[in-house]
């Protein structure tokens, strides 16, 4: 994607987000997410636009950084009316992303190789919330690799 694309896209995206970006779920999560789904995409070769989009999407829904059961769907829309403005992402690749954030908080762990690799760069990150990934939640063998859960752990809880 165009540098210039992506400054654009990043911040009409923090405008929909309603929480503080500095919180459990914001600027530094979704950073987190990049780069664990980047680590990640080197092995399950991912659609990288793809996890790169969802690590910035995926929790813009979020109302509260507690249980909020409806955030992924609401990310999902988010994600819709992004592209309606910004254009990103061919329809196969929309589709994978919308089901990437509609799902990922759902517990669900059979899909395709880049959402699955999304849903595991996300639970990679869940040492910030006081939560050690394991390897039956996750997705892919990549994630479920001990190094790779070592890093990912010692990165959440910075």
């Amino acid at each position: 994607m165009h540098t210039i694309l992506r400054k654009k896209l990043i911040t009409a995206a923090t405008g929909y987000y309603r929480l503080p970006l500095e919180g459990r779920h914001g600027r530094d999560h979704w950073q987190r997410v990049f780069e664990n789904g980047m680590r990640l995409a080197m092995r399950t070769c991912a659609d990288t636009e793809v996890v790169a989009l969802f690590a910035l999407m995926h929790d813009l829904g979020r109302q509260n950084e507690g249980i909020d059961s409806e955030h992924g769907a609401r990310s999902a829309e988010i994600a819709k009316q992004l592209r309606s403005g910004h254009s990103f992402l061919n329809d196969a690749q929309f589709q994978f992303l919308y089901q990437a954030c509609a799902q990922h908080n759902l517990g669900y762990t059979q899909a395709n190789i880049t959402i699955q690799t999304c849903w595991d760069a996300d639970r990679l990150d869940l040492g910030r919330i006081g939560m050690m990934p394991k390897p039956q939640f996750l997705c892919t063998d990549a994630a479920k690799d001990p190094e790779v859960i070592q890093w990912a752990i010692e990165r959440s809880l910075v």
